[in-house]
């Protein structure tokens, strides 16, 4: 379905569900949130990469957390759905800010819990190979898009997940790239621990022949 909202590009990808906060400070921007408080609707986030808008999500204002004097302002927001952008205008019609027509993409395979596990168990492995297990709290209720933007991905892999609107492609492209890396983390911390060791005395076991 095809429908014209207020856009705001942005250089990163925000998945459907995540809360993203913002702070307004753009006299554009500052309308385009005014508009849509005004009008009660949310407004679409595309990702800017190699100096274009394809794609994107739409968001929903949760609440604004602070409004200042000079009118800049807190806004929390949450991902509502992904788009495809059909025409781009900036500015758009009247306004300050940047605008047109997306295509909401439907979402193809629901959660497989067993892919959800198995990213889970992964993800638990990377943050304990990076000692940040503590700071980045994962259990079994904790959805992807919690931590998606922590497991040291590219913006254009990210976008590439945003792209495929289903979710259990999402989550194998995710566990592809963590069994890529975490092999290379184990390789980094064995190099590590022979550097520190070069010089010592070493106590070998003995070898039975």
């Amino acid at each position: 379905m095809e429908k014209e909202i207020p856009l705001f590009p942005l250089n990163l990808v925000v998945f459907p569900g995540e809360a993203l906060n913002l702070h307004i400070f753009e006299p554009r921007y500052r309308q385009l949130v005014n508009d849509c408080l005004d009008a009660g609707h949310g407004f679409g986030v595309p990702t800017f990469l190699d100096d274009k808008v394809e794609y994107g999500t739409e968001v929903e204002i949760v609440e604004v957390s602070m409004r200042y004097d000079d009118g800049r302002m807190d806004i929390k927001t949450r991902g509502v759905e992904i788009f495809k952008v059909v025409d781009f205008h900036s500015p758009w019609k009247d306004r300050l800010y940047a605008g047109g027509v997306v295509l909401a993409m439907q979402e193809g395979q629901q959660e497989d819990a067993d892919l959800s596990l198995r990213v889970q168990d992964l993800a638990h492995e990377l943050f304990n190979w990076l000692q940040v297990e503590e700071a980045v709290d994962i259990d079994k209720n904790t959805p992807l898009h919690d931590y998606i933007h922590k497991i040291g991905l590219k913006l254009e892999e990210e976008y590439e997940l945003l792209k495929m609107c289903d979710d259990g492609k999402r989550k194998q492209y995710v566990i592809n790239h963590l069994k890529t890396i975490i092999p290379v983390l184990e390789r980094t911390e064995m190099a590590k621990e022979r550097i520190r060791l070069n010089g010592h005395f070493k106590n070998l076991d003995p070898l039975k022949f």
